[in-house]
């Protein structure tokens, strides 16, 4: 007797860069389908899902999406155009509304607050008027960066003078922007939260982050913060998630203050960089939490069950200078992961996670992968 096959769950995905090609991996153990619209021909999603090669706003496309069980984002800088088309046609998790907050740095910052979640001073700029005297009411020194777009550094200005100021804001276009007091954190932290339509939630681990130039470096697990920390952290990311509405996956960035309390820094609608390591410490990886917290499937919180880190590989300006690989894959605890994208300066074309029985362990190991990897 042969038994009828089972309809496969099918997930849209918003993007066809790394982040969708490891939530398709993701997703394909659960038994669901992955279809992507990018409109790179050459996106590393398309190495393990359905890619529709097509403009974000392109119908044909936004058809076979809406096609989708549910669809869900790679980014946060997704046309608005393309999320009015498919509205009401499929579910988008995280929907508009989060995604409207998260893509704007001063509407992000304004509803954290009505959230109950503290942030950095900031001031809005949206005029050349707007530049008098917000220097001074965020503290005399501060960081502007544009109101919408921008990553990795980018769009973003340290400023300590009026002059600078006026240079900075002149230097992105007199774009609306945002000028954010600087604060005098001992560490930055991250934490991912999930939701499920049926009011399911569940948390990622709190991971310790360094950047450098701007781009993550490494993020490390457990985070070597005071007790009591990540409890604050998920309190924070319940309040977050309940007063957006949340269905689906956010990560927020945390400022650590000295006395312990949290600052956030950013929120993303989707899986993080810092959340990479989950991938091999144990357990399920951020990626699975955002598949089955956007179909709705059971979840549960997806803390790596070792002490693992990850370390970017970014390219560097010296086309040289790029990672040992042999000596990488010889160092114990190491998984290298390759997006399959062109190595240019400053741009993300991997990570590579360690894992550690013990944290002095992995510290160690850390210490020898990052020496592998400009």
């Amino acid at each position: 007797m042969t038994g009828r096959a089972e309809t496969a769950p099918t997930l849209g995905i918003l993007g066809g860069g790394q982040l969708a090609q490891m939530l398709a991996l993701a997703a394909l153990p659960l038994g669901v389908r992955v279809t992507v619209l990018e409109p790179d021909a050459q996106a590393p999603a398309r190495l393990c899902a359905t890619h529709l090669p097509a403009p974000y706003t392109d119908p044909a496309g936004l058809d076979a999406l809406a096609a989708c069980d549910a669809v869900t984002l790679e980014f946060e800088n997704v046309p608005v155009e393309a999320l009015d088309a498919l509205r009401g046609r499929v579910p988008v998790r995280p929907g508009a509304g989060v995604l409207a907050r998260s893509k704007h740095r001063a509407r992000e910052k304004e509803t954290l607050r009505a959230a109950g979640v503290q942030t950095a001073p900031f001031v809005v700029l949206e005029s050349g008027a707007d530049l008098s005297g917000a220097l001074a009411r965020v503290g005399g020194q501060g960081l502007l960066k544009t109101s919408e777009l921008g990553y990795d550094g980018k769009g973003q200005a340290r400023v300590t003078s009026n002059d600078a100021l006026q240079a900075a804001w002149d230097g992105v276009g007199r774009v609306p922007c945002v000028l954010e007091g600087l604060v005098p954190f001992e560490r930055e932290v991250s934490l991912a939260v999930a939701r499920t339509p049926d009011g399911q939630v569940a948390f990622g681990p709190l991971v310790e982050n360094v950047h450098r130039n701007g781009i993550l470096r490494t993020s490390v697990f457990p985070a070597n913060v005071p007790d009591g920390t990540e409890a604050r952290a998920r309190d924070l990311a319940r309040a977050v998630a309940d007063a957006w509405g949340l269905e689906g996956l956010i990560t927020l960035e945390f400022f650590v203050l000295p006395g312990g309390e949290l600052v956030v820094n950013e929120v993303a609608p989707r899986v993080h960089n810092s959340g990479h390591l989950t991938q091999d410490g144990g357990g399920v990886s951020q990626f699975e939490a955002q598949v089955r917290a956007v179909l709705g499937l059971p979840l549960a919180d997806w803390r790596p069950l070792h002490p693992c880190a990850m370390v970017n590989d970014v390219g560097a300006a010296d086309p040289d200078a790029t990672p040992d690989w042999a000596s990488i894959d010889a160092l114990p605890g190491t998984r290298v992961h390759r997006y399959h994208k062109a190595r240019r300066p400053g741009r993300k074309v991997g990570h590579v996670n360690v894992v550690a029985p013990d944290p002095a362990t992995l510290r160690e190991r850390l210490a020898a992968l990052e020496a592998l990897i400009p």
